[in-house]
């Protein structure tokens, strides 16, 4: 399977909220032609209905290329009955559907159907997501490349060893982000009890954590040799890493609790 593949015999992405219309416009960008994506969604957005030759809630392919399942979780049983058919081999499926396991598509689908799970995240509405796909038996080494290929239409894709590391990943990158906005939020309030004002303090943590993010992204040092690299002795910024790695009440703690209670949530959601 290739890209001229999916070209022949279309890609159908069913669901198009946030990460969908993220996906879609990564693949246009990328040149696919909307003549070749065919779209189901019960509540399509105005920019969605304005896209010229993309098949919105059309009749689908008889064998489409691949399938991308974009629905909320909550909405599977109402929405896969609809793409049933085009189970049991030539169709690859590849869900970006938090906490639904493969065996919940093998059930739906078939067994035999080649299944690929993927765990993006929310950065990938501006092209800054991280993706993890594991594939089931049944997905070639082909269909994960070409899984690869459209993933990172939004992002860096990674792949995993099985499908028992997901709620790892769910956990570290999928609600990830929410931990680094609500570090923003926190760092801004504390910078206000400071004196300073809220939108001043505001702009400082935004821009502070994102180009310090950007820094580790890029840099040849590692996050540890980037923290003691601006860590003077008895300078204001060890005075404030005393508090923030404290080994009871500090980062190393609370972020094990934190990314434990998520993985935790998602295993549970996945039962």
């Amino acid at each position: 399977m290739n890209m001229d593949d999916v070209k022949a015999r279309g890609l159908v992405l069913l669901g198009c909220g946030k990460m969908g219309s993220a996906m879609l416009a990564g693949w246009l960008d990328q040149g696919l032609a909307a003549t070749s994506i065919w779209v189901i969604d019960p509540q399509p957005s105005d920019w969605l209905k304005g896209i010229k030759g993309l098949n919105l809630n059309a009749t689908l392919p008889p064998k489409p290329a691949i399938v991308l399942i974009a629905v909320k979780p909550q909405m599977m049983g109402k929405a896969l009955p609809s793409i049933a058919a085009l189970g049991g081999g030539g169709t690859l499926f590849v869900s970006v559907a938090a906490g639904t396991p493969m065996s919940a598509f093998e059930a739906v689908f078939g067994a035999r159907s080649p299944i690929i799970r993927a765990m993006p995240n929310t950065p990938a509405a501006i092209g800054r997501g991280i993706t993890a796909i594991v594939p089931n038996v049944h997905a070639s080494a082909t269909e994960m490349d070409m899984a690869e290929a459209l993933l990172q239409a939004v992002g860096q894709v990674v792949r995993l060893d099985g499908e028992d590391q997901m709620d790892a990943v769910t956990a570290v990158s999928g609600s990830g982000p929410a931990y680094v906005f609500h570090l923003i939020e926190t760092m801004a309030a504390a910078g206000q009890a400071q004196g300073l004002p809220a939108d001043l303090a505001m702009q400082l943590a935004k821009a502070t954590v994102a180009g310090a993010g950007a820094l580790a992204e890029n840099a040849v040092e590692s996050p540890s040799q980037l923290r003691i690299n601006v860590t003077s002795p008895n300078g204001t910024t060890q005075a404030a890493l005393e508090v923030l790695m404290d080994d009871k009440t500090g980062f190393p703690k609370l972020l094990q609790r934190a990314v434990k209670a998520a993985a935790d949530r998602s295993r549970e959601l996945g039962k």
